[in-house]
C-alpha cells in the first residue's frame, strides 16, 4: 500500500497505510451512523461512505519529519497477531516495507507516540524474532499518557486484551523504551512544535498530536474522531468508547476547538483523503476534505 504527504510548516507528515477495514467495520463502531444518517451528509460521499450509506474506515500511521526528528505516531495493528478481531488476526501486510520506503527505517525512528492503548493503535510496537516479540523501532522512545497505562494496570483485562499487552507492550516496557508522560489540560510539548493534547473517553489516558510549524498547525485525531461523519454528528460515539459521555464531551469541544482555524485535520481511521479542515455551516459543521497528496520519497 502507498501513502499520501503534507506539509505543517517545516514539518512533512507522511501517511503509512496498513489495511482497510471490512466493510461491517461501521455498523460495529459506530452503531447510531446508520445509512439514514449518512445518507443526510452528501460530503461524505464518494470518500468516506459508500451510496449505500457503508463507512469506510481505514488503519494508518502517521510518520512525521520534525526539525531533525523522526517521529511515528500510532503503530496500527501489526503482522502475526494473535486477535479475537477477524480483520485484525495474523496480518501479512508489507507496512513495514512501506515504512522504510518512506524514510522512516526502524532504526532511524526517535519517537514513537501512542494516542492510546489499543491493539490497532500498538500493533507495530513489536515484531516478531525467532520466536521472541521485540521492539520494532529499537533506537526510539516509545511515549503514552501516564494515566493511560495507569488505567489500564488496573483494568480488569479479559484473554484478547491480555495477549495484546503481553505482545506489543510489556516488551517495549521489558526492554525500557516506554516513557509515560503526565499530560496537564493544556498539553505538553514532547518535541519542539509537537504537542499531546488530553482528549479523554474513548480511554481515559487517550491524547490527540498537534503539529505547530512556520504558523501553521495540525491535529492527529488517534480515536477521539473515528470517522468524519462525527464531525457533523459528534453525538455519534464508538461502541468501544470506555466513557462515552465524557468522549462526546471531548469530541465537541475538540471540533470548536478547530472550527475555521485552519488546521489540518489528521484521521487515524479516515480513509483517503484522510486529511482536511473542519468548517462551520448554517446548520452544523463540516468537514473540507484536502485533496490526497502525493507521496514524496524519503
Amino acid at each position: 500500500m502507498g501513502g499520501s504527504c503534507w506539509t505543517v510548516g517545516d514539518f512533512t507528515v507522511r501517511r503509512v497505510d496498513e489495511v482497510v477495514l471490512p466493510p461491517a467495520t461501521g455498523p460495529w463502531l459506530l452503531p447510531a451512523a446508520t445509512p439514514e444518517v449518512v445518507a443526510g451528509h452528501e460530503w461524505l460521499r464518494p470518500d468516506f461512505a459508500d451510496d449505500d450509506g457503508t463507512l469506510r474506515l481505514a488503519t494508518h500511521s502517521f510518520a512525521i519529519s520534525a526539525g531533525g526528528l523522526k517521529i511515528l505516531v500510532d503503530t496500527g495493528i501489526g503482522n502475526g497477531k494473535r486477535r479475537a478481531n477477524p480483520a485484525w488476526h495474523d496480518l501479512r501486510t508489507g507496512y513495514l516495507d512501506d515504512l522504510t520506503a518512506a524514510g522512516f527505517s526502524p532504526e532511524s525512528v526517535d519517537l514513537v507516540v501512542l494516542t492510546h492503548l489499543h491493539a490497532d493503535h500498538v500493533g507495530w510496537n513489536t515484531r516478531l524474532e525467532a520466536d521472541d516479540w521485540v521492539p520494532t523501532f529499537p533506537n526510539a522512545r516509545y511515549l503514552t499518557s501516564r494515566l493511560e497505562r495507569e488505567f489500564w494496570a488496573g483494568y480488569d483485562m479479559d484473554e484478547p486484551r491480555r495477549q495484546m499487552f503481553r505482545d506489543s507492550v510489556h516488551p517495549v516496557e521489558d526492554a525500557g523504551l516506554l516513557d509515560l508522560i503526565d499530560v496537564p489540560a493544556d498539553g505538553v510539548d514532547v518535541a519542539p512544535g509537537v504537542r499531546l493534547v488530553p482528549t479523554p473517553g474513548h480511554t481515559p489516558g487517550h491524547v490527540a498530536v498537534r503539529l505547530a510549524s512556520g504558523g501553521e498547525t495540525a491535529l492527529i485525531t488517534g480515536d477521539s474522531l473515528h470517522h468524519p461523519v462525527q464531525i457533523s454528528r459528534p453525538d455519534i460515539g464508538s461502541c468501544v468508547d470506555i466513557d462515552p459521555v465524557r468522549a462526546e464531551a471531548t469530541r465537541r469541544s475538540l471540533l470548536a476547538s478547530l472550527a475555521d482555524t485552519g488546521t489540518l485535520v489528521l484521521g487515524t481511521h479516515f480513509p483517503p483523503p484522510t486529511a482536511g479542515q473542519v468548517v462551520s455551516t448554517e446548520t452544523a459543521l463540516a468537514w473540507n476534505a484536502r485533496a490526497d497528496a502525493s507521496p514524496e520519497g524519503g
